[in-house]
């Protein structure tokens, strides 16, 4: 496992990737065309009470000033009230987050056990009439729109042949699985082809390097084999390729979510954008920025456990 000091010198190096994404989110809400003055305030106001909405929002003050109140507000978690909702900003988020966050590592579940059975399948049987027709069969899913795909199983398995629901979200854990499962599934197709490829490649090279061939010289079985020296091994570029993929993952959830009509965090965004809800949409891009940077520290983790000679670099 990786060590202590390991971990903490990966949480410092998120502290100026943080304090970017907090620039690049402070200037990109006040770069959007509008004055978020005038989506607040009332059909017939003056300019006397629009002066006064920018003054509570402190747009008056110069940038540095409204940014370090940015930052202050950031860190006590305070992001704001949403102009559409009329509530605080992080409690209309912690309502839809958890609601994501399910869809999503369902359709990582779901995307891994797609592909990994499939990719062992195509690796062990190279340029086979069975291996050619497993890529082929992804090659689609990859070069289709995740919003297409939802579509499609929407149309198909939803709407004609009414084998799951149209929509919405369930109460209970497995009345989620339940519901979730084409959402999951659109998004899930495009991640496992591309979970398949390079798992695939990683496999055939691993299976034919030198220390496989020796370790089948000495008679050990296929499954201590594949456990011991085929599978970790061809398993880090696959958990990086998986880890960089997540912001893939986290848009195709926000086009699911609006297609199967999902109360999560990526159908607030949209939501918000058609709103000009600022306080809004800077908060749920702080959101999003916050669980790329996790994840991207968990695949850091899982690399250095699978490959120890990442936490000595």
């Amino acid at each position: 496992m990786p060590s202590l000091s390991y971990l903490v010198a990966r949480l410092l190096q998120i502290i100026p990737t943080f304090l970017l994404v907090m620039i690049f989110i402070f200037l990109l809400v006040r770069l959007l065309p509008g004055d978020p003055a005038i989506a607040m305030a009332e059909a017939k106001a003056t300019d006397a009470q629009l002066e006064q909405i920018r003054h509570n929002l402190g747009l008056d003050e110069p940038l540095p000033v409204q940014f370090l109140v940015f930052v202050k507000n950031t860190l006590t978690g305070d992001l704001g009230r949403s102009i559409m909702l009329k509530a605080p900003v992080t409690e209309v988020i912690l309502s839809r987050l958890p609601t994501t966050i399910f869809l999503a590592l369902y359709a990582v579940v779901l995307a891994v056990f797609l592909a990994g059975p499939l990719a062992f399948l195509a690796a062990a049987r190279v340029n086979s009439p069975v291996d050619v027709a497993i890529r082929s069969v992804f090659q689609v899913g990859l070069s289709m729109p995740v919003f297409y795909i939802g579509l499609l199983l929407l149309t198909v398995l939803a709407a004609q042949l009414r084998w799951f629901p149209v929509g919405g979200y369930g109460k209970t854990f497995f009345a989620n699985l339940y519901h979730l499962i084409l959402p999951a599934l659109s998004v899930a197709l495009y991640t496992s082809a591309i979970i398949l490829r390079n798992l695939r490649a990683s496999l055939i090279e691993v299976l034919d390097a030198d220390y496989v061939q020796f370790a089948r010289a000495k008679g050990l079985s296929p499954r201590i084999i594949m456990t011991r020296h085929v599978l970790r091994n061809a398993l880090v570029s696959t958990v990086t390729l998986l880890g960089l993929s997540i912001g893939n993952l986290m848009s195709g959830t926000l086009v699911t979510e609006t297609v199967f009509a999902i109360p999560g965090v990526g159908r607030l965004m949209l939501e918000a954008i058609f709103a000009r809800d600022y306080p809004l949409i800077q908060g749920l891009t702080l959101t999003f920025a916050v669980l790329v940077s996790v994840v991207f520290l968990l695949t850091d983790v899982v690399q250095s456990w699978l490959d120890p000679r990442l936490r000595q670099s």
